[in-house]
């Protein structure tokens, strides 16, 4: 068994709290043989809730404690085997005898990974060397560390529930016993933010935490704000006003609507644990956190004002009861009635906030004793309904009589419609979420959410039905209150109403000019009347306002903080602090009351009501959505317990959300849809840097991959012909202009790819790979560069770049388009590397690719340059990715190719930030090393496709017909911001005696393409010698290249090219002649008239495969393209990519 990773282990109890993660360089641990008797000793001794005590760091070795307990079962013993730490030999610890270390069995090497630290604050896994952890190890009756399957595997870090625990890694069960072992990260989105890392860690160490059953916690919660003061001073005149079949409709329509949203709650809340939030946990984890911080924000806010519009409702009662003393001739006003609201108000909501912050406990005795004032009164109004007494006869109540009910059957509206009867009730059913909202304090959301929330709305719907037929069936519409107002015996048989059948004549109330103060239309307190004791319904009513308030001031901070904690508005987050046992938001209890007190003050509310009932139907309609957006995705991650929901109907209820928003007040729906829209872009546009595995992604992934195989289902058109490119990178930051012009035309155009090939003689190790393979996609995105990063361990630059070829890409999302840098130190180093990167061209072309070739020359790559290996900032740096940067050590422009790479660990700083530098930083300098002149010039040149390019030219030398791809990269390319100010210039091959003829006929095949030109140049004198000194130089050029097979033996010289195939022979030297002669030519027409172009888009010459060698066919290229601007060799495929036909 190999220890060396191991260093200062120990079992540590940290403040008698917990086991100490081990440091993170500790990886291994060691399989010790127990005895029966260790063993006997252990498992008793597990018994405790956190015993870790079971082994002992030795001198060199970890030692089972035996408590003196008898051996028993022998054999067994000797089969059992316990994971213990592997201790530093340079570990203080009791000098214990113990056996030595037997060898493993299978070859097994347990290891445990137990840390994992990141630059955001580090997490920690405290690993549990238990009875229960070792159980393992024996189940199927042989050394392994294959783990059985344990729910602890599948825990958040330091989930409130229990310990996380970490199953052994692919590494450590398959890799070979001498390979270090790799830290592994989480697998996506099982890790959690810091923010919810430390709330999950209160959560776990707390002790004595209140939490609530599903009658208490939600039950109770629901039914105190659904019967809120509706249900007293409203639902009679509702009655009065649509009659008892409308008012039946009324309460129906917005039960379907709460109950629709009830189902749904339930689905999403049983779709995995729930942690505090509420409203917008449930939200925020669906939809992802653009939706869920622009809800979370108006809930909580629609919360505050809702404790403003219930403490204005109560402090309204209690001075309506002090006008009536007044009437009596008691002067029981203190000001006016408008202060006398607001003083009532004021020192209400200041108690309310006292019971509030007293603690959740206290909150919920206050609760279940409104709950127990509300009852009462709904009893007694029952009760009362049935009593009939002679003297509330003049106010219009006489008992159930089907007269009166079958009168109040159909609607008599004054002054109102269904719709503003509707809005008016509406409210009274918007407490469903009240449960909900204070999930992190339920002992068990996913029970309790559903069977409370659904509970309450059919005991609530019963209720508000009971009381709307049991008013229209023993109450008229109208009572004039005057006991003076009876009829004859001999009128009773002309009666057409009810009232008048009983002995009574309200006839004078059917005028419009008498308003009778008494009935179902005219007296908001005939609930009252009717009770067995009238003030018992003053006290239902205090009850519902202030059980409603108090809801509303516990959701609105519980909300807040757990938005505040995602940080998702960052100068919010100083309201995410939670104190005392149980978490409390204190400082959203005292934002809430500013807010709540604010709203007090103006005491007119009926401007801000329909809004806060808006906000609330806006996160009822988004619960809606998330069901049915969740199961439309057909993520295998929603598996909600819950089953009685449905996606259609969920949809139904959003649609019936929105519907209702517009009912109850169109222009404060349009303000809410403002608001949420508004909170939307805002945090689509900070993109937090969460990742909840929301539904939204789930679509996202559904729709790009149903679009990608449709779309594979489609022949190419040229129409719809895009440049999609293998950029051969390496690093992607590595070669800054190759990866900038690229992108230029390829950014919202087609797709890119940058191709890496890692090569090497050491063994590749995979991982690495994978680790470097998401860090420089998020660098490239960071970057705001369209490109997707893909690299591929080979032996050599030309099998890797095969591989890419053939496998990049999906469908018809595959490269058609090989970029790659100029090689402008072929002539140092082995020319068998010449002979890759030629055979890359030829590869491209076997495979029907278009290759394109960027050369500057100062060249590309800038990899070896001081500060320019820094790839990640701290802040990317996730607790998934190891502080590693990688230096790529080559040297200057080679081909791209990473063979000779080396991973260096940077230190970090003492502050725990890995040190970070400016990418490609201008007046980056290095105070050890300064830059030179070449290596200033190389760094300035790689950014200068970066910058916006002013007024000039991109000369396209259109000389072969290649399909038009020579001449669609740059139209491309003019289209985009930074080119715009950019012309074409054109210039074509010709004969002296033809020059307008020739110009003529490009201008008319350009003018088809539709592509606009500033000039046409037709070259006459293309087929010129060149001058002798050129050609003279080229031929030094490649003098040491040469066979030169006239001056030795026939075999010698085979034998030679067959070791050497690049070389040139005078044959294929003489054969190509004429073509050479070209390309020299061409070189000295470049400078004549494209010296001062932005970029040079070149034809690419060909060579034949097997004829012309590897150093002539380089020695071409670079006798074509020194000494220019950016140039451009491109070469299309030989299809068609342009087209004149609609």
């Amino acid at each position: 068994v190999h220890g060396e990773a191991a260093s200062n282990v120990g079992l540590a109890v940290d403040a008698g709290l917990k086991p100490a993660g081990p440091t993170p360089s500790q990886s291994r641990f060691q399989v010790d043989l127990v005895t029966e008797a260790a063993g006997a000793a252990a498992a008793a001794h597990d018994k405790s809730p956190n015993s870790d005590a079971s082994t002992i760091p030795t001198n060199d070795k970890a030692t089972p404690v035996a408590d003196g307990a008898d051996g028993a079962g022998g054999d067994e013993g000797k089969s059992r085997f316990r994971v213990v730490n592997f201790a530093d030999p340079s570990e203080a610890g009791s000098p214990l005898d113990a056996g030595p270390a037997e060898g493993l069995q299978n070859g097994d090497t347990v290891m445990s990974e137990t840390s994992l630290h990141s630059s955001t604050g580090g997490q920690h896994h405290y690993h549990y060397d238990t009875h229960t952890n070792t159980y393992y190890l024996r189940t199927f009756g042989h050394n392994t560390i294959d783990a059985v399957p344990n729910i602890d595997f599948y825990r958040q870090t330091a989930a409130p529930l229990g310990e996380k625990l970490i199953r052994p890694t692919l590494s450590e069960l398959h890799d070979e016993l001498d390979k270090e072992p790799f830290d592994d990260g989480f697998a996506n989105g099982e890790e959690l933010s810091p923010a919810e890392e430390a709330a999950a860690k209160e959560a776990a160490e707390s002790k004595g935490v209140v939490k609530f059953g599903w009658i208490k916690g939600v039950l109770v919660r629901c039914m105190l704000n659904i019967w809120g003061v509706m249900l007293f001073i409203r639902m009679s005149w509702i009655v009065g006003q649509s009659g008892i079949v409308l008012s039946c409709l009324i309460v129906l329509m917005a039960t379907v609507v709460t109950t629709i949203t009830g189902l749904s709650t339930s689905a999403i809340a049983t779709n995995g644990f729930v942690r505090g939030g509420g409203a917008y946990y449930l939200i925020s984890r669906s939809l992802g956190p653009e939706f869920g911080g622009s809800i979370g924000l108006i809930f909580a806010f629609a919360n505050a004002v809702a404790v403003a519009m219930y403490v204005v409702g109560f402090a309204e009662t209690v001075v309506e009861l002090l006008a009536v003393r007044e009437c009596y001739g008691v002067d029981a006003l203190m000001t006016d009635e408008l202060n006398d609201i607001r003083i009532i108000g004021t020192i209400t909501v200041i108690l309310l906030l006292g019971i509030s912050v007293a603690g959740m406990e206290w909150e919920a005795k206050a609760q279940i004793f409104l709950l127990f004032v509300l009852i009462t009164a709904i009893i007694n109004y029952f009760i009362g309904s049935f009593i009939t007494v002679k003297s509330k006869e003049s106010y219009g109540f006489f008992g159930y009589d089907s007269a009166i009910m079958m009168e109040n059957m159909g609607p008599d509206f004054r002054d109102e419609t269904f719709f503003s009867v509707f809005s008016i009730f509406f409210p009274a059913a918007t407490g469903i979420l009240a449960g909900a909202n204070i999930s992190g304090d339920l002992s068990d959301p996913q029970l309790a959410i559903p069977k409370g929330t659904l509970l309450a709305i059919l005991v609530t719907g019963i209720v508000y039905l009971g009381v709307a037929i049991s008013t229209g069936a023993c109450i008229v519409r109208d009572a004039t209150g005057s006991l003076n107002d009876t009829v004859s015996s001999m009128f009773m048989a002309n009666c057409t109403d009810a009232a008048c059948k009983m002995g009574y004549d309200f006839s004078i109330c059917k005028d419009p000019k008498t308003r009778c103060k008494y009935g179902l239309q005219n007296d908001f307190q005939v609930m009252s009347i009717v009770s067995g004791f009238g003030p018992i319904i003053t006290a239902g009513i205090f009850s519902a306002t202030l059980s409603s308030a108090l809801a509303s001031l516990v959701s609105a901070p519980k909300v807040f903080q757990a938005l505040c904690k995602d940080n998702i508005y960052p100068g919010l987050s100083m309201f995410a602090k939670g104190y005392g046992k149980n978490n409390e938001p204190l400082r959203g209890y005292i934002l809430t009351f500013c807010i709540a007190l604010a709203f007090i003050l103006i005491a007119k509310l009926n401007i801000i009501a329909p809004i806060i009932s808006n906000f609330f139907l806006a996160s009822y309609a988004l619960i809606n959505f998330s069901v049915f957006h969740a199961s439309i995705a057909n993520s295998p991650g929603w598996r909600p317990s819950f089953k009685y929901y449905n996606m259609w109907v969920s949809l139904a209820g959003a649609i019936l959300c929105c519907g209702v928003m517009f009912v109850i007040n169109w222009m404060a729906a349009l303000l809410t849809n403002a608001i949420v829209l508004g909170l939307y872009i805002y945090v689509s546009y900070k993109k937090p840097d969460v990742n909840w595995g929301s539904s939204t992604q789930a679509l996202t992934y559904h729709q790009a991959l149903t679009h990608t195989l449709h779309l594979s289902g489609v022949e190419d058109h040229i129409k719809n012909f895009r440049p999609q490119c293998l950029v051969m990178t390496g690093y992607p930051n590595s070669r800054p202009a190759l990866l900038n012009l690229v992108h230029s035309f390829t950014k919202n155009v087609g797709l890119m790819i940058c191709g890496h090939v890692r090569t090497g003689s050491r063994r590749p190790n995979f991982k690495e790979l994978g680790a470097d393979h998401s860090r420089f996609q998020r660098w490239l995105l960071r970057n705001e560069t369209k490109a997707f990063y893909t690299p591929v361990f080979a032996d050599d630059l030309r099998q890797g770049t095969q591989y890419l070829l053939q496998a990049a890409g999906l469908g018809r999302l595959r490269p058609n388009t090989l970029v790659f840098g100029y090689k402008n130190d072929w002539r140092d180093g082995d020319m068998m590397n010449v002979e890759t990167y030629i055979n890359m061209i030829h590869d491209a072309f076997d495979f029907q690719y278009g290759a394109v070739i960027l050369r500057l020359k100062e060249g590309l790559d800038v990899s070896h340059i001081q500060g320019q290996d820094e790839l990640l900032s701290s802040q990317e740096k996730t607790s998934a990715v190891k502080d590693v940067v990688v230096s790529i050590d080559m040297s200057k422009d080679s081909d791209g190719d990473s063979s000779k790479l080396s991973s260096k660990a940077t230190n970090e700083d003492d502050d725990g930030k890995a040190p970070t530098q400016p990418l490609l930083g201008k007046d980056k300098k290095s105070p050890s090393m300064p830059l030179n002149v070449s290596d200033q010039r190389l760094l300035e040149a790689s950014q200068q496709f970066q910058k916006k390019q002013g007024k000039g030219t991109v000369d396209v030398w259109w000389l072969f017909d290649d399909g038009g791809l020579t001449l669609l990269i740059p139209y491309l390319l003019i289209n985009k911001k930074r080119w715009k100010d950019c012309k074409i210039r054109v210039f074509i091959g010709g004969k002296i005696n033809r020059i307008d003829h020739d110009r003529r006929v490009m201008a008319t095949l350009l003018s088809k393409f539709r592509i606009d030109f500033s000039d046409i140049t037709v070259l006459g004198d293309i087929n010129t010698k060149p001058k002798k000194e050129s050609i003279t130089a080229f031929e030094d050029m490649i003098e040491p290249y040469r066979l030169k097979e006239d001056d030795m033996e026939q075999e010698a010289a085979e034998r030679l090219k067959n070791s050497e195939p690049w070389r040139i022979t005078d044959n294929e030297l003489e054969l190509y002649r004429a073509k050479t002669n070209r390309q020299v030519r061409l070189n000295e027409l470049l400078k004549e008239h494209s010296s001062t172009a932005n970029l040079i888009v070149m034809s690419m010459p060909l060579a034949r495969k097997g004829t012309v060698s590897s150093a002539l066919y380089m020695g071409w290229l670079e006798v074509l393209s020194q000494d220019l601007p950016p140039i451009l060799l491109v070469r299309g495929n030989h299809q068609s990519v342009l087209t004149f036909y609609s």
